[in-house]
């Protein structure tokens, strides 16, 4: 009942009122990161969605479009700018997905979603990350976040996607407040961009312990 009727619905409510309340902000974030970019204030990427279905995820834009010599883009470090810095820092960058929440493309907590190249490289534990829409926010994002391996990161979608209910939904949307507000796990290199997972394989037996405190 939960996982098919109440979180969608509540996906859909507290991201239109999110939506609403964070108007004001949303809107003097667009306007400066219009002014940054060239009328370009979102990024644009296609990830991949429940039972892998690809979706375009929308983010704010944190870097220039910046090419070497030889016409190669250079480091994403390099080209983060300061007002991206700060959006990263806060997670602000990640606000606009609430529009993919709104379109039933995301929920507001899940695994978070990667790009489709990646859907070659899972093992058949690894896929089941995608049996449920990808998430703003999840149990990985709460239990270490960046510093996690992605061994550990799979272990905790997984887990996540065998065991959701209305509280483990409610102890990982709190535990995001205190995760942003304290900055634990965060760092400034950049996430989710290659199959760098490959080489991973997991014990589909494997058991997790659900920390708070890592």
């Amino acid at each position: 009942m939960y996982k098919r009727f109440v979180k969608p619905t509540l996906d859909l409510l507290l991201s239109g009122i999110g939506i609403l309340a964070a108007s004001p902000i949303l809107l003097l974030l667009i306007l400066a990161l219009y002014v940054e970019h060239g009328g370009k204030p979102f990024f644009f990427q296609k990830r991949a969605g429940k039972n892998g279905k690809p979706f375009t995820m929308v983010k704010f834009r944190t870097m220039k479009d910046k090419f070497d010599e030889d016409g190669n883009v250079i480091d994403d470090n390099k080209r983060i700018t300061l007002l991206g810095y700060f959006l990263r820092k806060y997670s602000l960058d990640e606000l606009p997905q609430l529009y993919n929440v709104v379109r039933g493309e995301m929920s507001l907590i899940g695994p978070r979603p990667l790009l489709p190249v990646n859907l070659g490289y899972y093992t058949h534990f690894q896929k089941h990350r995608h049996d449920v829409k990808p998430g703003i926010t999840g149990l990985a994002q709460v239990n270490g976040r960046n510093l996690l391996s992605w061994e550990r990161k799979f272990k905790y979608d997984v887990f996540y996607t065998r065991k959701i209910n209305y509280l483990l939904d409610f102890k990982i949307l709190c535990l995001t407040f205190i995760t942003v507000i304290s900055q634990k796990g965060i760092y400034n290199e950049v996430q989710e961009i290659g199959p760098e997972f490959a080489d991973l394989h997991l014990n589909e037996s494997t058991h997790i312990l659900v920390s708070t405190s890592s």
